[in-house]
């Protein structure tokens, strides 16, 4: 399959076209597909983002079953973290399309155990659902791992020693997070000379998982001596299954778990207390990259295998070196889970070209080593030419199948998991918060950001410089006043990270930094320094380079943070 991408790739465009022959959309483009070859097919059909797909998926998602954008019925939407409106993409998906992503999910070990040997013990691994909607038309709305937990292919699994969970599926399956997270923890805990692998989806929910010890480790080791379960664990059937594993109290082991947490010194925690740990599964690529000082704090230096590359649109391929370092971790994309194209990325300016034409985009086995290219995605479930979002970068080859670096999630601003904000919605948040300090006679003259992820969970910082507009000067406005500025910018961000702040406890508390006058003119004045053009510089509306971030720590003369949870439910917001 990798040593002729390009055959398998115009056997795979050539499917899609035939199975969604009949579709509206092809249609519209004025395309015959069940006629039409790759030239055809790049001539007539544009490359687009969600926005002009949104009309089409809206019909669906209001009941409207003819074959839209899928000749196969829609048998759900993944939701995808990233927003349109606010609002998590709805992506259309049918139901063959489990079996495609299962068979990328199922070369994970055997790539593993060519670097791993004796794998075939217990994985302690954090998974989690999240909560899912039904559409007017009456068709589940859910992340694409909450889909794939709830799926007959997981709930039903034959014993498989690669995928051998402590976790109990119940607990997995439970939609209180405290609870499952409360479940799965004391599971891996009494298992814990078993455990051979240490994972979660993210970096930050590994993190996450050891904050959960930090604060909860004196019940955990209370119910392990007694041998019976807390009664904050409500769920029947997470109960049940923890109570099989859960047989009979362990002293020996709960003077273990207090020996081990009780001190504050938590170096290398996971491997004192998994003593058998090999690698820990996470992704820390990407925003995940900010995780890696801390993950090894706590791991040891453990290697971190960062083994899938997948979205809600589509699962594209895997990592085949995992254990490499995280700084070279490169996804070999697999030519049969979709039809792959390219926009080259401009090097100077990090934007994607424009191209004159779709057709100028560049195919999956043409792309060249070290070039920057947005992937452009045609799927069998209805998706044609779909720009992802993401800039990736070629590292290499596997015989002759690109391998690819991930570089970042494109206009991405903020990000602490699965959360996605841009500086258009960051700059509409300031707006709507500074409102509350008008009638203070202050304003913000300046601000940036930064996602800090020096606590856990992670939470977003914005640096605020005031601006007097009255007679009363900036420094009237009141603690409260500007406490509530940090909720009202919560209100203002999108579903992904409310979702993530209300339900998922995966964000902290929006913090606002009040700088000192002057700030940002010592800000400007550094950056100068170091070689922008003063005609040029506008100040960053985020910052990552640390001597920025201390520049800006040592001129705070206040924090804030917000003093309630924003509003979230499940439902779809009109706002």
């Amino acid at each position: 399959m990798t040593s002729n991408v390009d055959a398998v790739q115009q056997r795979v465009l050539a499917e899609i076209l035939a199975r969604n022959a009949a579709t509206e959309y092809l249609a519209n483009c004025g395309l015959d597909a069940a006629t039409a070859d790759r030239a055809a097919f790049r001539a007539k059909v544009p490359v687009v983002s969600y926005d002009a797909l949104q009309p089409y998926i809206q019909r669906i998602v209001d009941g409207d079953r003819s074959p839209i954008l899928s000749s196969h019925p829609v048998s759900e939407f993944l939701t995808s973290s990233g927003t349109s409106a606010g609002e998590r993409k709805l992506m259309p998906t049918v139901a063959d399309e489990l079996e495609r992503r299962q068979s990328l999910y199922s070369l994970l070990m055997p790539v593993m155990n060519l670097y791993v040997s004796g794998l075939e013990a217990k994985g302690l691994y954090f998974l989690f659902v999240k909560s899912e909607t039904r559409t007017p038309g009456g068709l589940p709305a859910r992340p694409v791992l909450t889909s794939y937990y709830k799926s007959d292919l997981f709930r039903n699994r034959t014993h498989d020693p690669y995928h051998n969970y402590t976790s109990p599926t119940a607990a997995i399956l439970c939609a209180d997070a405290f609870q499952s997270m409360y479940a799965q923890m004391l599971c891996g805990l009494c298992q814990r000379h078993e455990v051979l692998r240490v994972g979660a989806v993210f970096a930050s929910g590994l993190l996450r998982a050891i904050r959960f010890l930090h604060l909860n480790w004196e019940q955990l080791a209370d119910d392990i001596e007694a041998g019976t379960l807390t009664p904050r664990v409500t769920d029947a059937s997470v109960r049940e299954a923890v109570a099989a594993i859960l047989r009979r109290p362990d002293p020996d082991l709960a003077r273990f778990v207090r020996d081990e947490c009780c001190n504050g010194d938590w170096a290398g925690i996971i491997t004192r207390v998994w003593p058998n740990t090999k690698y820990l599964d996470v992704i820390v690529t990407g925003a995940m990259a900010q995780y890696i000082p801390t993950l090894r704090h706590y791991s040891g230096g453990l290697p971190m295998a960062c083994t899938m590359y997948a979205s809600s649109e589509c699962y594209f391929g895997l990592n085949l070196r995992p254990l490499c370092d995280p700084s070279e971790v490169a996804y070999t994309i697999m030519p049969n889970m979709g039809y792959f194209e390219f926009l080259p990325v401009d090097s100077a300016t990090g934007a994607s070209v424009a191209a004159a034409s779709a057709s100028d985009l560049v195919e999956l086995a043409r792309v060249e080593a070290g070039r920057e290219y947005e992937l452009v995605i045609t799927t069998y479930a209805g998706l044609n030419r779909y720009r992802v979002g993401d800039v990736l970068r070629v590292a290499g080859f596997h015989n002759a199948a690109p391998q690819f670096q991930f570089v970042r999630r494109k206009n991405v601003l903020l990000s602490i998991e699965s959360d996605k904000t841009d500086e258009a919605e960051l700059q509409r948040a300031v707006e709507r918060a500074a409102a509350l300090l008008r009638p203070h006679g202050a304003a913000v003259a300046e601000y940036t950001s930064q996602a800090c992820t020096r606590t856990i969970p992670g939470h977003y910082v914005i640096y605020w410089e005031l601006l007097a507009t009255g007679s009363g000067g900036a420094g009237g406005v009141d603690k409260e006043t500007l406490d509530n500025c940090c909720l009202e910018m919560e209100e203002a961000l999108n579903t992904v990270y409310r979702q993530s702040r209300v339900a998922d406890g995966s964000i902290g508390p929006l913090e606002i930094r009040v700088v000192r006058p002057g700030t940002f003119e010592e800000l400007m004045d550094y950056a100068i320094s170091r070689g922008a053009s003063i005609n040029q510089y506008k100040a960053p509306r985020c910052v990552t380079f640390p001597p920025i971030i201390e520049l800006l720590d040592s001129r705070v003369v206040s924090s804030h943070f917000s003093p309630a949870l924003p509003h979230w439910t499940p439902t779809r917001r009109s706002d």
